[in-house]
Order: C-alpha cells, then structure tokens, then sequence
C-alpha cells in the first residue's frame, strides 16, 4: 500500500474518531484541536505525585477542578513557588486558555475549579491581607504547601509569604523564586524578569548572600538585595560573609537611604 493511501486511511480514522467523541457528548459538538506533538530535543519534566494518579485523578469529575489542579502543580514545579493567589491564577494566560475550552467563560471555570478543588482537598485555601487588599490564596495540600500556609496565616514572612518548595531537583542550591519568596513574600509578576535578569548576571553564592544579609537585617525588600549586589559587582567582595560583613553592610548606607528601603 502506498504511503499516500496509509494518510488517506490515518485522517479518515482520525476524523471518525473525533465525530465519536463529539457525539458522546450531548448537545455539544466542538472540533477536536489538533496537537502537532512533542518536539525533537530536551524536554523539561515536572514531578507529579504517585498519589495524584491512584487516589485523587479518579475521583476528580469535574474539568475546570483538574486543570486548576495541575496548573498550581506546574506552577509549583515550574517556578518554585508553594502559593499562588487568585489574581495571579486569573491572569494567567495559559491557565485561561485551558478554561476558555470548556463553557467560554475562563473567570467561571477558575471560580468553580478552585472551588472545587479545595471542597475535595486537592488544595488548601486562605484569605490574607496586603497592600493591594484581601488576597485569595491557594496551596498544594502537600507537606511543603502546609508548612507555608501555616508560614502565611501566622504572619511569619509577612502578610503573604511561602518556603522553598519541597521537590527532588539536581540542583540542590535554592534558584532566586524560592529565595525571594521565603525571605520576603509572594512574587509579584512586575518583579519576575528583575530577578530573571538578577539571576542571569550574579554568581549564586552572591544571591544567597545577599538575601542572607538582607534577612539578617532585617530588610526584606529586592530594592536592598539588589543594591547589595549592585555593590559586590562594582567594588568586589570577599570571600567569606561573616557575621561583621553583615554589620558591615548595613553601615554601607547612610541612615536615611537605609530608612527609605523600609518605605519602599
């Protein structure tokens, strides 16, 4: 047979297996969008729990609850983040494209996943205080998730703040996400390539460092971190950080620029 009659035969099965599964569900008939595969190369891999598997995707019955799901465990993985609010789930256009597919209405779909992922105890929820008012936000109910909502609800790292996410990685040194956010709190979206760029232009140890300092400190904001390392880069630095170097660090500032790292 041909290899032009093997296609003919492969999109004629392909058609008739997507008019099946539009008949199976009623009173709707949406084409099947195609996707073109995995690409050649590395690909990046995320962990997802054995449990998720054998105890939680079988009772899951609901789309929009098993997308929300996955998204906050992606996000986890992706970013190292162990909490995520409900403003930044909704703006999420990744996220909103995975919704849009069910009823059009991404907003309804995030409200009623989130809903009911937390009803089933697939993620945990809290409401917390900020700058920007109340904030909805959301954790993995793993080990790790708890940890940092009991962090957040006690007010440990601040208003809204998280730990390191507890996943198995090669690289064992923490990446800027985690530090940032068990330092100082949530990560806000404008801040995101800073840190990126942060990331790209300092040695790890530095960042580390730096945010060492910063929490000694007592200065948890990115405008003092980064300030620091602005000063390793120009003036250089040595190679151990001790106790004096920290005291050393915050004398760098005269004590109006340093009260001004409190106000902003």
């Amino acid at each position: 047979m041909s290899e032009s009659a093997n296609q003919r035969i492969s999109e004629s099965a392909n058609q008739r297996i997507g008019e099946s599964v539009n008949r199976r569900i009623p009173g709707h008939q949406p084409p099947i969008s195609k996707f073109e595969g995995f690409p050649a190369g590395e690909l990046r891999f995320i962990s997802v729990p054995d449990l998720f598997f054998s105890e939680l995707l079988p009772i899951v019955d609901s789309l929009s609850e098993l997308k929300v799901t996955l998204h906050v465990m992606w996000l986890r993985q992706r970013e190292g983040r162990q909490a995520v609010t409900r403003a930044e789930l909704a703006a999420d256009e990744t996220l909103a494209r995975g919704l849009a597919v069910l009823d059009g209405d991404p907003e309804a779909a995030l409200t009623d996943g989130l809903a009911r992922a937390v009803a089933r105890g697939a993620l945990l929820h809290t409401v917390v205080e900020s700058e920007a008012g109340a904030q909805d936000v959301y954790v993995l109910n793993s080990e790790g998730g708890r940890r940092a909502l009991a962090r957040i609800q006690s007010g440990e790292v601040g208003a809204v703040g998280t730990v390191v996410v507890d996943r198995p990685s090669v690289e064992p040194r923490p990446n800027i996400f985690e530090l940032y956010e068990d330092n100082i709190g949530l990560l806000s979206p404008i801040l995101a390539d800073e840190l990126r760029d942060a990331e790209a232009t300092y040695p790890p140890d530095w960042i580390e460092d730096a945010f060492r300092i910063a929490a000694a400190n007592n200065v948890r904001k990115w405008r003092y971190i980064q300030a620091i390392l602005e000063r390793w880069a120009n003036e250089g630095r040595g190679d151990e950080i001790s106790r004096r170097d920290i005291e050393t660090e915050r004398r760098w500032y005269t004590d109006e620029e340093f009260e001004q790292f409190f106000e902003h």
